[in-house]
C-alpha cells in the first residue's frame, strides 16, 4: 500500500494564510479580547462561513495556530540538515537555527511574544526550547559545572528556558538590534559552565 501524504489543497492554505496574517493584524491594533471572527474575516476578505470550514470559533484557530507553530518548530529543531555549514561550528546549532526563524518571522513574534505575549503561543515557543536545553543538558557528563554542583537538571531546564525566553522576547522589542548567530554567541558565552 503506497502511503503517500495527502496533498493539501493551495487554496486551503492561502485562505488559513489569509486568516493567520489578519489575525496578527488586528493583533497589532487591539487587544485579542476585541478580536471577533467578523473583523478576521473582513481583514482576511474572506467570509465568515469560510472562517467557520477552518475553525470552530476564535479559541480554536488559536489552539491550532499555536500547535502548527510548535510543530513548525519542533521539526526545524529536529531536522538533521544544518542550513549553513558555519553552524557545524557552533555550540549551539539549534539556536541559531531557531533564531533566524524568529528572525525571519518578526511580524508575528513580535506581536505574539513580545507586545502581547499570547500565552497559548509563548508556551508553544517553550515547549520546543525546553526539550532542545533538556537534551543538552542530557548530554553532559559527570564532570559538568551542573553534576558537580548538584544541580537538579530539571532546575537547570526551567532556569536556562526561561532566561532564553526573555531574551528573545526582549530582543524582538528592541526591534532585534543583533544577528541570530550573535544572540547565539552570546547566549553561549552567558552560560559556559552550566553545559561543560
Amino acid at each position: 500500500m503506497d502511503s503517500k501524504p495527502t496533498r493539501v489543497d493551495p487554496r486551503v492554505l492561502r485562505t488559513k494564510q489569509l486568516i493567520k496574517e489578519a489575525f496578527i493584524d488586528l493583533l497589532r491594533e487591539m487587544d485579542i479580547e476585541k478580536i471577533s471572527v467578523n473583523r478576521i474575516a473582513e481583514r482576511a476578505t474572506i467570509n465568515r462561513v469560510t472562517f467557520y470550514l477552518h475553525y470552530q470559533d476564535i479559541p480554536d484557530m488559536l489552539e491550532k495556530l499555536s500547535a502548527e507553530m510548535r510543530d513548525e518548530l519542533s521539526r526545524l529543531l529536529k531536522s538533521p540538515e544544518l542550513s549553513d555549514p558555519a553552524e557545524e561550528e557552533s555550540d549551539w546549532p539549534m539556536l541559531v537555527r531557531l533564531l533566524e526563524h524568529i528572525a525571519d518571522n518578526e511580524k508575528i513574534y513580535k506581536v505574539i511574544l513580545a507586545s502581547k505575549r499570547i500565552p497559548i503561543f509563548v508556551d508553544a515557543l517553550l515547549s520546543p526550547i525546553v526539550e532542545m536545553i533538556t537534551d543538552k543538558i542530557e548530554t553532559m557528563d559527570e564532570g559538568s559545572f551542573l553534576a558537580k554542583a548538584n544541580i537538579p537538571k530539571d532546575f537547570a531546564v526551567w532556569f536556562c528556558s526561561s532566561a532564553l525566553m526573555g531574551t528573545i522576547s526582549a530582543w524582538l522589542r528592541q526591534d532585534s538590534p543583533y544577528t541570530p548567530r550573535y544572540m547565539a554567541k552570546q547566549f553561549s558565552l552567558l552560560l559556559p559552565y552550566y553545559f561543560k
